[in-house]
């Protein structure tokens, strides 16, 4: 807004939106300091959103797993591990790779070697 008006348009619009506020908005001001007040401050930008390497969101990634499977999942804990583990993906937690490196082994270890006869699973 600097560049539009002089220094005392400036302070004159200040006063301004000043006594257009509330009593207690004002106090508050006060309180802070009237000359560090900035009615014309530029918003801050929002917090940025987090994405994984293919740019999607945690939440993107839970929807998109869910409608790969093809039917609904079995119950409320299914969905919070996914949740879960796309939350811990996305902003890169060490559980959440441990827990993604296992299950790639396990995957790879059941399909070397199958289930065993007399296992539950089998």
């Amino acid at each position: 807004m600097s560049e539009e008006f002089s220094p005392e348009e400036i302070a004159r619009r200040k006063r301004m939106v000043f006594e257009s506020m509330s009593e207690r908005r004002r106090r508050h001001i006060l309180k802070r300091g009237y000359e560090a007040w900035d009615p014309f401050a530029e918003p801050k930008d929002p917090i940025d959103i987090r994405r994984d390497p293919t740019h999607r969101t945690a939440h993107a990634l839970v929807r998109e797993f869910l409608a790969s499977r093809g039917k609904p999942f079995p119950n409320a804990a299914y969905g919070r591990g996914v949740l879960e583990m796309a939350l811990g993906m996305v902003n890169a937690e060490d559980r959440a790779q441990g827990m993604f490196e296992f299950a790639c082994w396990y995957r790879e270890l059941v399909g070397r070697e199958g289930p065993k006869s007399g296992d539950p699973a089998a």
